[in-house]
């Protein structure tokens, strides 16, 4: 089952036969886990760009900042244009989407540490990225975008599937019209997982949004959202989400028996120590808020049941 939110993918992490060697690299994480989150839109730009299948492999030569994509066996093949040209005409096309999932190593593709070769062949210390790749971030710089290798870590995971969702929710708030409360009220919805992502990010934010009435609405959005993704793509530590889970804990001090609250306690302490999984603190605070419930923090995306499956994994 799919949702509304479109993520980009390489297509042949779902299967689809359009690798060099007319294989594919499907991965059962993106579809049967991704898939039942995302509506996953498919993109090849090697077979889009007609280069066909099969076809002659191609690796980065160069310059890491502007490489070329020539041929392994003839380096007198030279795709490049081809790749730039699919792009330029591919990438407006998905300015829908709310995240994207490249293949990792491939020349149009590879997002982190393409191999980088010299023009005699020479494999370098400089690596780079795919030509496709690097269209899509250069044309949407604050979008969620990932390697699917990267995403079998599980604390990856979750901070891509949040960013996801925050990218969704913004275009939604974009298309009612920005005022200061929307602002005001979408960040205290992303408060304490960007206190766990990045302490200095939400403490800068917060500043941000309390000189609201100094900035145009549009141009304060635009800033704030560019600083919102850059804090989210940090990676949570057990430190930090320890202290959320403690400020959480805070908000049922006046609620809980003696017993309750050591409990709690004893369980975020066996969190922090390793002994536990995050979704153990989790579980329990969601417990306890919904028999106390708290306006404020039942709309918290920290607490949000997407992260489940992740939490349960996660040992950071």
């Amino acid at each position: 089952m799919t949702s509304s939110i479109k993520v980009g993918i390489s297509s042949c992490l779902l299967g689809q036969r359009v690798r060099y060697d007319g294989g594919d690299k499907r991965s059962a994480l993106c579809i049967d886990e991704l898939g039942q989150l995302f509506d996953l839109v498919p993109t090849c730009p090697e077979a889009g760009a007609g280069l066909g299948v099969p076809r002659p492999p191609v690796r980065l030569v160069g310059d890491a900042d502007a490489p070329r994509a020539r041929g392994i066996d003839n380096p007198a093949l030279d795709v490049t244009d081809r790749l730039q040209s699919y792009a330029s005409a591919r990438v407006p096309e998905l300015a829908e989407l709310c995240g994207y999932v490249f293949i990792r190593n491939s020349p149009s593709c590879g997002l982190f540490d393409v191999k980088l070769h010299a023009e005699d062949g020479t494999l370098l210390e400089a690596t780079s990225r795919g030509i496709f790749a690097s269209a899509f971030v250069s044309a949407y710089p604050a979008l969620p975008v990932e390697e699917e290798g990267r995403l079998h870590e599980a604390g990856v995971r979750e901070n891509f599937i949040t960013r996801v969702h925050a990218m969704h929710e913004w275009r939604q708030l974009r298309r009612a019209g920005f005022s200061t409360a929307a602002l005001t009220q979408f960040h205290a919805r992303y408060k304490y997982t960007l206190m766990a992502q990045s302490l200095p990010h939400y403490r800068a934010l917060g500043r941000m949004l309390g000189s609201a009435s100094t900035e145009a609405i549009e141009l304060l959005a635009e800033r704030y959202f560019t600083a919102l993704m850059e804090g989210l793509g940090h990676q949570a530590t057990r430190g930090s989400h320890t202290n959320v889970l403690m400020h959480l804990q805070g908000y049922l001090k006046k609620h809980l028996g003696a017993g309750d609250k050591q409990a709690l306690a004893d369980l975020i302490d066996r969190y922090r120590l390793g002994l536990a999984p995050l979704a153990a603190p989790i579980q329990l605070l969601r417990q306890h808020f919904a028999d106390h419930p708290d306006p404020y923090i039942a709309q918290q995306v920290y607490l949000h049941a997407r992260t489940d499956a992740a939490r349960q994994e996660i040992q950071p």
